[in-house]
């Protein structure tokens, strides 16, 4: 027997008719390059995105075409966002910080037919010219005539246009059509930094249900009274769901434009009262780096703020809670599962911690989301048990998880009964909170024995003169492997190696430490605002620790 209920598609065209029609009191505020704002609420965001609709719908785009974006968290992208994947066109957004190749390459991959640039991107996009596939035919500048040079040699090659003048006169309000929910709805591609990038295509349905469950309390806890500023890129896994979530809860937005600074977005928070932001470790680094710069900056109202990517060191957590009162959620995701995964929020057994204890623990990557499933395995294929010491390779499967990717077919990223291999190596408590000790391509092979970089590069950000670390493994005649650890010191700081690894001392366990300290000026991170392992372990392929 079926139950009784009506069946209607999940839909992304849904989720802003939602917002328009019943939260039209909330606001879009959008920070251009310049540091000026602009201010739109949720009717006239569903309005310019019905335009931008007829305006492609009139120009032959059609049903899983792909329209490219190279853009910043603004109002213009959101509106591509929802016009675009309403329609039933793939809305695929590339991160402008990938190598001119690589870009490239996922154009081609794609075969995107229009590609959307922000004013600020438009010199990179003329560098790129030459490398641009035969399927591109019209580049639309994000902005109005003024934003397009009068010399660009892009119009000798491309019809260019600037969205303003190509939605200008359009319908307000387009006949939204009834997709089926596993429509294709948006595009995003891996980093690609031991390879290729890998395209991952994400459904209506999956869209929509991700969005229902980033709304909940344990995850980000949106709702119609938050103020919500993603500080995560739009091009990045569709800003982990935010733009969406913001939609469905009615929720305020925040756009923060290209000017990711501190300065900048500590007063976005202040001036917009942001009650919630999301963001990778380095802006939130940076961000409490400078307040404690700035004697007497605080924050009147302190958001909440989730932290993904990669692990947030300890120091930086309690930094936020203890100086300023602001409580920092570790989130953990993938391009490949949309990309909420799992979040480490306060359980019943946590009743009684102290606040150290606690902030010890967060820094795990936390327990799974209810729709999406774990599973760890270890080299022989056992599951391993939950006692926070054994090590496994994660796993996962759920309703917004890649079953494959983008033009690959035969991409061995599954296993046979069709879980999603992730590469993160992790252990499991009794709590059933995993915690990410590294990339299975990163951990270090010592002796027969794992050692975690993560976990080394984590409690080595508490000593007070290290500013940013990475460790990598090099080789040793007889251990294989041996961890060497790679420090940016603070500035006026100069640690000698013996100070930097005493730090370790009663910290982990003694065959742990690193054999090898080198002070470097910086350290090189991908483009999503990671270290780039990869490189590093280019760099240092002939260094020998023995």
């Amino acid at each position: 027997m079926l139950g009784l209920m009506q069946d209607r598609p999940l839909l992304i065209s849904a989720i802003l008719e939602h917002a328009a029609r019943n939260h039209g009191g909330a606001k879009i505020v959008s920070a251009r390059a310049d540091g000026s704002l602009v201010r739109h609420s949720w009717p006239e965001v569903a309005a310019r995105a019905a335009q931008l609709a007829h305006a492609l719908a009139a120009r032959g785009v059609r049903q899983g075409e792909r329209i490219a974006t190279l853009a910043w968290n603004d109002h213009r992208h959101l509106e591509i966002y929802y016009g675009v994947s309403s329609m039933g066109a793939v809305m695929h957004t590339m991160n402008p910080r990938l190598f001119p190749d690589q870009i490239a390459f996922i154009l081609k991959d794609a075969e995107d037919t229009h590609l959307f640039v922000d004013p600020t991107l438009v010199k990179g996009a003329e560098a790129l010219a030459d490398k641009l596939p035969p399927s591109l035919k019209t580049i639309v500048v994000m902005g109005t005539e003024a934003d397009i040079p009068a010399d660009c040699p892009l119009r000798s090659r491309f019809e260019l246009l600037a969205q303003e003048s190509l939605i200008a006169g359009q319908p307000e309000r387009y006949d939204w059509p009834e997709l089926d929910e596993r429509t294709a709805s948006s595009l995003c591609y891996t980093s690609g930094t031991t390879g290729e990038p890998k395209g991952v295509l994400y459904s209506q349905r999956s869209t929509v249900i991700h969005g229902y469950a980033v709304l909940q309390k344990d995850v980000f806890n949106i709702g119609a009274e938050d103020v919500v500023m993603p500080v995560v890129p739009m091009f990045h896994v569709n800003a982990w769901g935010i733009p969406y979530a913001a939609g469905i809860a009615g929720a305020s937005l925040v756009l923060p434009g290209p000017r990711l600074d501190p300065a900048s977005l500590h007063r976005l928070i202040e001036e917009e009262g942001v009650t919630f932001s999301a963001g990778v470790p380095t802006i939130w680094t940076a961000l409490l780096q400078w307040l404690r710069a700035e004697p007497g900056r605080r924050f009147a109202r302190p958001p909440r703020l989730v932290v993904g990517g990669t692990a947030l060191p300890t120091a930086i957590n309690a930094g936020f809670l203890k100086e300023y009162g602001v409580r920092i959620l570790h989130a953990w995701g993938m391009t490949e599962i949309s990309p909420l995964g799992s979040t480490n929020a306060r359980l019943p057994q946590n009743a009684g911690w102290d606040e150290d204890r606690f902030l010890d623990y967060a820094r795990k990557q936390g327990r799974p989301v209810f729709g999406v499933e774990f599973r760890v395995r270890d080299a022989e294929g056992k599951e391993i048990p939950h006692d926070g010491v054994a090590f496994g390779e994660l796993e996962v499967r759920g309703p917004w998880v890649a079953k494959a990717y983008f033009n690959r077919p035969g991409d061995p990223a599954h296993t046979a009964d069709g879980w999603f291999r992730t590469g993160d190596v992790v252990t499991v408590d009794e709590l059933g909170c995993i915690e990410i000790v590294d990339r299975a391509k990163d951990v270090i092979k010592s002796g027969g024995e794992w050692i975690s970089s993560i976990t080394l590069e984590n409690l080595i950000m508490g000593h007070p003169a290290v500013a940013q670390a990475a460790v990598i493994g090099i080789h040793h005649s007889k251990w294989d492997e041996r961890p060497l650890l790679l420090v940016v010191p603070k500035p006026g700081m100069q640690p000698s190696a013996e100070e930097i690894l005493s730090y370790y001392e009663g910290k982990v366990a003694k065959w742990w430490i690193p054999d090898q300290v080198e002070l470097v000026e910086s350290l090189p991170m991908t483009a999503t605002g990671k270290l780039w392992k990869a490189d590093l372990k280019q760099r240092y392929r002939e260094r020998s620790a023995g």
